[in-house]
């Protein structure tokens, strides 16, 4: 018993280790990148306050997710106190996260809300690597690399600088670095608790700190129109959040951070096509950088340089 509780208390790679990440591990983050993408462009389009639309997100979901933990034999039970607490204060992180992030995509383009609020994903790589006490090996530091440079150039065109967008640019940067942290408490306790019981519960949690604070804020809270919120639920908490806390098990934290930077592109993509914001070669270009970053990111590497 002790054996197997130090083994569920491991993190990814230690698991994978065991007997390597699952064959659609890899897919299923890109499904779950694909899908949150999609909730700058529905936040958007929800007619409720940006931190009601996360509290929707969140409620919707959370039932959801219960039964969908059921039918595919992950009930939701009691984790102990010791989870419980984890998973409260990640859920108070993602809710802080939601509350800015969705604030911030209503106030600058979906591209730079995307970009900046994925600033999570090279502090979750940075992150990983620091775990496992190593320097990036050869074609890791390669992938780096291309996806900074990739980044810088989505910012120099579709990230503008501009006062217009300042105040949307900085929301979406805080939101990033609160799901950072959420996104270390899934990692650590993603062996402790099977996923879908885990989102279930941090999408309680979450719902319940987010409706005081946009009553708090004075923001519509009951919509008229009920699709966008249901379609934020299901594409981006269930869907999404599902698939991406199970490839949090599976995977490392560089593999799927450097996947978050899709999400940019993906939004980009619907800003130009639903909203016409302007996409240029800068855009394209740093899209494609991003997207050979995380083909090499999954190439085995040869043996790493320990510290």
């Amino acid at each position: 018993m002790a054996k197997q509780a130090q083994h569920e208390q491991a993190g990814p790679q230690a698991r994978s280790a065991d007997r390597g990440p699952h064959r659609l591990a890899f897919a299923a983050l890109l499904v779950a990148n694909a899908a949150l993408s999609l909730g700058t462009w529905l936040v958007r389009l929800a007619d409720t306050g940006p931190v009601a639309a996360g509290f929707w997100r969140m409620a919707l979901a959370a039932p959801m997710l219960a039964v969908l933990a059921v039918a595919v034999g992950q009930p939701v039970r009691w984790p102990g106190w010791r989870i419980f607490w984890i998973i409260a204060v990640a859920a108070l992180f993602f809710a802080a996260d939601l509350a800015a992030w969705h604030a911030g995509i209503r106030l600058t383009k979906l591209g730079n809300a995307s970009l900046f609020g994925n600033f999570a994903s090279f502090a979750f790589a940075a992150w990983g690597l620091w775990l496992a006490r190593r320097w990036p090996a050869p074609v890791q530091a390669l992938a780096l690399l291309l996806a900074a440079i990739g980044c810088a150039l989505m910012m120099s065109e579709s990230a503008e600088f501009s006062a217009a967008h300042l105040r949307g640019d900085l929301l979406a940067l805080l939101g990033g670095a609160l799901y950072f942290v959420y996104l270390v408490g899934v990692e650590r306790i993603s062996g402790a608790i099977r996923p879908l019981a885990l989102l279930a519960f941090a999408s309680s949690l979450g719902a319940l700190f987010l409706l005081p604070a946009a009553l708090a804020l004075g923001e519509q809270v009951m919509p008229h129109v009920w699709w966008p919120l249901i379609a934020l639920a299901i594409g981006s908490q269930v869907i999404g959040q599902g698939l991406l806390v199970f490839a949090i098990g599976q995977l490392s934290p560089l593999v799927v951070g450097l996947a978050f930077l899709t999400q940019p592109a993906t939004s980009a993509a619907i800003g130009w096509l639903v909203y016409g914001e302007r996409l240029s070669l800068r855009d394209w270009t740093g899209a494609i950088a991003i997207a050979i970053a995380l083909i090499l990111v999954r190439l085995r590497p040869a043996s790493p340089i320990a510290t």
